[in-house]
């Protein structure tokens, strides 16, 4: 079977022809960027982390562990957009898209690692 490849890229980096099919991980759309511009194929609005999380975390690495920890728990109940973005990585290359400042402690690597985990087997029971 082929490798799933999924990668993470923010908003306001350029877009590239390797980024495949781009998927906008945020429940608010990006600060001054046009949906033009943006060449987004998929806007998941509901994998993003809720309202209540994300204004909690507010990038906070001192958070960030709690942060994953929550977000886990709000992705297990998110299963079958889950399942959209892995037959789609099957089709091709996938490039989550967020638009948080930080490239470390945001909501797209935590996606991006739920997503290798469970390719790899290691699918936790929900």
């Amino acid at each position: 079977m082929a490798s799933t490849l999924v990668r993470i890229k923010r908003i306001y980096a350029p877009v590239a022809e390797g980024d495949g099919y781009r998927i906008l991980v945020d429940r608010l759309w990006p600060r001054g960027v046009s949906k033009v511009a943006a060449r987004i194929d998929l806007w998941m609005r509901d994998i993003a982390p809720s309202t209540a999380l994300r204004q909690w975390f507010n990038h906070d690495p001192a958070k960030w562990e709690e942060f994953c920890e929550r977000y886990r728990t709000e992705l297990r109940e998110q299963q079958p957009l889950l399942d959209t973005v892995r037959q789609q990585a099957k089709e091709g290359p996938v490039t989550l898209v967020y638009s948080a400042r930080d490239e470390r402690f945001n909501q797209a690597v935590v996606l991006q690692l739920v997503l290798k985990q469970s390719t790899t087997g290691k699918r936790r029971a929900t």
